[in-house]
C-alpha cells in the first residue's frame, strides 16, 4: 500500500510534467502574480478542508518566505479568522464566508486563488463569481475534470487525477513553483 500511494503520487507529477499546457499556464499564473504583486496588489485564497490548509501554506510562502529571507507579499487564505468564519456561515450561509470577504479585501487587479478538487463547492465558486465580479484575476486548483469552476475562472490549473490525496499533493507542488517563480523574480539573488 506504501508502495502504490507513492507510485501513484509520482505518476500524477509525470502527468504534469508531460502537460504543456498546463505548464504554460502555471507560468503564466505566475507572471500575473508577480505584476500584481508589483503593483501592491494582494493575493486571496481560499478552500475547504485539506484545500484550506494548502490555500493556508501557500498564502504562508507568500507572506513570511520561501527559499530565503526577502520582504514580505501580501497574500491571506480568508478562512483563517474562525470568529468572522463562524458568524457569516451562521448568520448568513456557508456558501457566503469566502464571497462576503473578497467584497470587503478584493481589489481590481488581485488574485484570488481558490482550491476545490472537485471543482463544484459552492461557496468556492461563489467567490470566484464575486472575485470575477470585483475585476480579479480568478486561479482554481481542481482535478481533472475542473468541475463547474472550469468554466468560469480565469487561468484553471486542474492536476491530472481524480484522486482527492494525489490532487491535493499536487496543488502544493504547483503552488510551490509559483512561489518560486515569484520570489526569484521579484527578490533576485
Amino acid at each position: 500500500m506504501i508502495e502504490k500511494s507513492i507510485r501513484q503520487s509520482i505518476e500524477v507529477k509525470q502527468k504534469i510534467l508531460k502537460n504543456k499546457t498546463l505548464l504554460k499556464t502555471l507560468q503564466d499564473v505566475a507572471d500575473k502574480i508577480i505584476t500584481t504583486f508589483g503593483h501592491d496588489g494582494k493575493v486571496l485564497l481560499c478552500g475547504n478542508g485539506g484545500s484550506a490548509a494548502d490555500a493556508q501554506h501557500i498564502a504562508a510562502e507568500f507572506t513570511g518566505r520561501f527559499y530565503y529571507d526577502r520582504p514580505p507579499l501580501f497574500a491571506e487564505a480568508l478562512h483563517v479568522n474562525t470568529s468572522y468564519l463562524t458568524a457569516v456561515a451562521n448568520d448568513y450561509s456557508y456558501n457566503e464566508i469566502y464571497s462576503r470577504l473578497i467584497k470587503a479585501k478584493g481589489r481590481k487587479g488581485d488574485v484570488l486563488m481558490a482550491f476545490s478538487t472537485s471543482g463544484n463547492s459552492d461557496n468556492i465558486l461563489k467567490a470566484i463569481q464575486t472575485a470575477n465580479n470585483t475585476g480579479m484575476i480568478t486561479v482554481g486548483f481542481t482535478g481533472d475534470s475542473g468541475g463547474k469552476m472550469k468554466d468560469i475562472c480565469t487561468f484553471l490549473l486542474n492536476t491530472p487525477s481524480n484522486d482527492t490525496p494525489r490532487i491535493q499533493e499536487a496543488h502544493i507542488l504547483l503552488g510551490h513553483v509559483i512561489c518560486e517563480i515569484v520570489e526569484s523574480k521579484l527578490f533576485p539573488k
